[in-house]
């Protein structure tokens, strides 16, 4: 079965479920941008990502591109300042060859994540709150260690975050190394137990083997909060902005990169805390 209609029953199974509950989640407010908190020791919570990467053109031979992300994520509160997470990793990817007129399509296991985030500075204690994040990852093709610094604060009703982010790839099968820098920035507001909406803006980079910056993108988009009951859902619609590439023009898009990015990254991720 094609992973979306694998997935969709699912999650509109769970957003149904939720909708009879009554509110008190540990939400999260943005969907690439981590806050400094973690879940309380003892507290456990479920997470189903769904992220979609759609668009790029015919000059790199992938029109129609589509990939879908799904990672389904078990995280736990050791203590309170300490969590860990254990993420199931999936993907596919279909795009058409217009060079050839043929069609690409691949369903693949994306192997296992296991994150640990630590709360240094609790924002309800300090003017901002700070986080630390270490996330190794590893597959029959590629193993990857993530880093990111997480900055925060609650104002009244609005909440912000923000990350800065650091991964290194590896190639097992050919040994070929690529680093990424990553920075993320949200900001919400809540208008009630139940909803939220803000903005949330990513700005990823793509360093090849470490010896020369390929690619950057910028997205900015929309993101908005729905809490029902131990149920949460997050999403955020984001459009790249601006893209660059640095050396060649593969694309032959001057104002966005669509040789290593997409035009638009679309992500829900759905929780629930037992």
């Amino acid at each position: 079965m094609h992973p979306t209609r694998r997935h969709l029953p699912l999650l509109l199974a769970i957003l149904a479920l939720a909708a009879s509950l009554p509110a008190g989640a540990t939400e999260r407010y943005f969907t690439y941008t981590y806050e400094p908190e973690t879940l309380p020791a003892g507290a456990t919570e479920f997470e189903q990502w769904v992220t979609f990467r759609a668009g790029r053109n015919d000059a790199v031979d992938q029109r129609d591109y589509l990939r879908g992300e799904f990672r389904e994520e078990i995280e736990h509160g050791w203590t309170d300042w300490y969590s860990t997470s254990l993420y199931l990793n999936s993907r596919f990817t279909t795009f058409e060859r217009p060079s050839t007129g043929g069609d690409f399509s691949r369903v693949q296991w994306d192997g296992i994540a296991l994150e640990n985030r630590w709360m240094i500075l609790n924002p309800a204690e300090h003017p901002v709150g700070l986080g630390l994040y270490l996330e190794p990852k590893w597959s029959e093709r590629e193993g990857e260690v993530e880093e990111k610094i997480i900055l925060g604060q609650r104002h009244g009703d609005w909440k912000w975050a923000l990350n800065l982010g650091h991964a290194t790839e590896w190639n097992l099968r050919n040994g070929k190394t690529e680093g990424e820098a990553e920075v993320t920035f949200g900001m919400t507001r809540v208008f009630s137990k139940r909803w939220s909406a803000g903005l949330e803006v990513r700005d990823h980079a793509v360093i090849s083997e470490y010896d020369r910056w390929e690619n950057n993108a910028l997205f900015v988009g929309p993101v908005a909060t729905c809490t029902l009951g131990d149920w949460w859902a997050t999403l955020s619609v984001m459009p790249q902005v601006r893209g660059w590439n640095f050396g060649p023009d593969p694309d032959g898009n001057g104002a966005l990169d669509l040789a290593g990015h997409e035009r638009v990254n679309v992500r829900l991720i759905v929780g629930v805390s037992f």
